[in-house]
């Protein structure tokens, strides 16, 4: 469940007297700041060469105005113009005038090219790689420079093919605090990563990714939350679970999961162990095949009732392909529920384009990521 802590990243870094920035682009790429508590976020970001759109960076037009998905700060001078008490009192803030009190998580109404900035390039050491089942087989990674590798857990990289020019995108199943980087990938016949990891890969081998990407993440839980997994779309919740053995939630976490068949099942005991240790987190598993010997057969739908929901006072993360997460939400919308939140992420099969994240369906899947937010916090 956990690996030994390495040097602490400086997001799990407290109490320096400086916070840590998340800054979160339209486009999935997440870049980290350090801001000093006697400087604004947008002055600390200029500092590191990103630069967030501004006009006036005196408070007065409003062209920074930004979301704070986490943490506190000081809101700074500005006229109602550029942010309303509205706007403030929901979470919006203008990076201008803002300084921090705690790490920050950021999301900015810009792209990183319009930033002029771009996603960090790692390179690492293949550890291991572990056959977890018949499908599906586990990579981890340990980072040269692990203190510069700061991601959300959700979020994922993409990976060079060791031995090709080509990549493959994948989330992290592990937590922003362990020492090494671990992913769950899905083996494919003609898949490039899926060659390379069968038949070729070997602890020592060199390897490069770039990221963190990715706006599928783990919100803070100020309400229950729903995990759906399907097939390795479970990779991305177990890093979300890391985080939370790390720092529990004051609210229950009811996670889902469903696969194809009994092969494609892997991390049932992880999951017991984090149930073990997260107050409030139960779970379940389901397999298509009716030939299957779990105990429930079918689909995660056939799992989410009202119940598990909180009659929509909840927050669902999803992940899996695309006909598990369009049933999942025509199911819930059946319900007549809308829930607090809704995130999700997506394999989408695209001619030509590489595996999926998390290993995808097969050599022409490409990565794609939606998030969706119903309702307000």
């Amino acid at each position: 469940m956990t690996s030994s802590p390495g040097p602490e990243p400086a997001w799990q870094k407290t109490g320096s007297g400086a916070g840590h920035c998340a800054l979160s682009f339209e486009d999935g790429i997440t870049r980290f700041i350090d801001c000093r508590p006697d400087e604004t976020v947008a002055d600390a970001s200029y500092k590191a060469r990103v630069n967030i759109p501004l006009d006036c960076r005196d408070g007065a037009c409003g062209t920074c105005k930004s979301f704070c998905e986490s943490g506190s700060y000081d809101g700074g001078d500005y006229i109602d113009e550029a942010l309303t008490d509205d706007e403030a009192e929901s979470g919006y803030c203008l990076p201008c005038q803002m300084t921090p009190l705690s790490d920050l998580v950021l999301r900015v109404p810009a792209t990183s090219a319009s930033a002029r900035t771009a996603a960090a390039v790692h390179t690492a050491t293949v550890a291991a790689v572990e056959r977890h089942s018949a499908t599906t087989v586990g990579l981890t990674l340990d980072v040269d420079d692990r203190r510069a590798l700061d991601f959300l857990p959700g979020q994922y990289v993409n990976i060079a093919v060791p031995g090709t020019d080509q990549h493959r995108s994948y989330s992290f199943s592990s937590g922003p605090g362990q020492s090494a980087a671990s992913f769950l990938v899905r083996i494919t016949d003609g898949g490039a990563m899926s060659g390379y990891l069968t038949d070729r890969a070997r602890p020592g081998d060199r390897i490069d990714f770039t990221g963190p990407m990715g706006t599928f993440y783990l919100r803070p839980l100020t309400r229950p939350a729903l995990f759906l997994a399907g097939g390795t779309g479970l990779a991305p919740l177990l890093s979300m679970l890391e985080k939370l053995a790390q720092a529990p939630a004051a609210h229950p976490v009811r996670l889902l999961y469903g696969v194809t068949a009994d092969e494609d099942l892997v991390h049932l005991d992880t999951l017991a162990d984090y149930a073990s240790v997260i107050p409030g987190l139960t779970y379940d598993h389901c397999v298509a095949d009716p030939a299957s010997t779990a105990p429930n057969k079918g689909f995660v739908t056939g799992l989410i009732d009202a119940d598990a929901l909180h009659g929509g006072d909840a927050d669902v993360y999803l992940c899996g392909p695309p006909a598990m997460v369009d049933a999942v939400r025509s199911h819930i919308a059946g319900l007549g529920i809308t829930p607090a939140s809704f995130h999700y992420e997506r394999f989408a099969v695209t001619t030509g384009t590489p595996d999926g994240a998390h290993g995808g369906a097969d050599a022409d899947t490409a990565q794609a990521t939606a998030v969706a937010s119903a309702a307000a916090r």
